[in-house]
């Protein structure tokens, strides 16, 4: 089956899918009378994704997620946050056929570090840098596609930076805006991929991923109330990765070719809801 990995011998092509994920900047900014420096947030999202590898393969779907925060501000801006998301994405090759309903599953962890800009229409303007890790599971072991070809899983993991800017308006009633732009410097991707899932006489591999980047972008609405802050997000996240370094495929011990990830691209788009408190 073809999924997120190309393998090139004298007997088996295999490639295909991987996801995204995200855990993005805070969705609240400090406002002069806010007198708590810590805050912690929790929210829910639905997304829909799209994987491609340029006329390979195509990979969509729905994924639900979770995220949690916790927020530093007095003009200094540190956050820990992290992000859990889980779906099932529909897989389409022009080598390997159809499958429906592979389980993904995305654990993901950033750290953030910047400042606030108070101006003189209190607007926030919070530039910010950081460091974040993706673990990503697509596991489609024991599943077969309409053509007969075997399913397998692959895990994915990467480590980048997040460099952005958030801006908070605020309007009337406790109500605000919010718009964050980022850009993810990607430094380096490991994949794994369990071959053995095809056949026990295949040795799984790994891959390095060494050039990429993404872009990520969103517009909030925040409303302050006595017990807890309420937000509403929209967003849209967008990764290019280069195709990965070679490794050597083994078959019952016996050298038979090699295997690469693919170049590829993934958008995705949703919404969010969160509360601070």
């Amino acid at each position: 089956m073809r999924r997120s990995i190309a393998v090139v011998c004298t007997c088996v092509i295999i490639a295909g899918p991987a996801c995204l994920a995200y855990a993005g900047a805070s969705a609240f900014s400090l406002k002069p009378q806010d007198k708590r420096p810590w805050r912690y947030a929790i929210g829910a999202e639905i997304s829909h994704i799209t994987y491609s590898e340029r006329q390979v393969m195509r990979e969509e779907g729905i994924m639900y997620g979770i995220s949690q925060s916790l927020t530093y501000r007095r003009g200094l801006m540190l956050e820990l946050n992290g992000r859990f998301s889980f779906g099932d994405v529909d897989y389409e090759s022009t080598e390997s056929g159809l499958l429906d309903k592979i389980g993904d599953t995305m654990v993901e962890v950033r750290f953030l570090g910047g400042y606030d800009f108070l101006t003189s229409k209190n607007v926030t303007l919070t530039p910010y840098i950081g460091i974040g890790y993706r673990y990503l599971n697509d596991n489609s072991n024991g599943m077969v596609t309409n053509t007969g070809a075997s399913g397998y899983e692959r895990e994915s993991n990467y480590v980048y930076s997040p460099i952005g800017m958030d801006v908070a308006v605020p309007l009337n009633s406790g109500v605000s805006l919010g718009f964050t732009g980022e850009y993810d410097q990607f430094w380096r991707g490991m994949q794994r991929s369990h071959l053995s899932d095809v056949h026990d006489a295949f040795q799984d591999i790994e891959n390095t991923q060494r050039e990429g980047n993404g872009w990520r972008a969103s517009a909030r609405i925040a409303k302050e109330t006595h017990a807890v802050d309420l937000s509403v997000e929209t967003f849209i996240r967008w990764w290019n990765i280069s195709e990965s370094d070679t490794s050597d495929l083994f078959f019952a011990n016996v050298l038979v070719g090699y295997g690469y990830e693919p170049s590829n691209k993934s958008v995705e788009y949703g919404v969010k809801l969160a509360g601070r408190y």
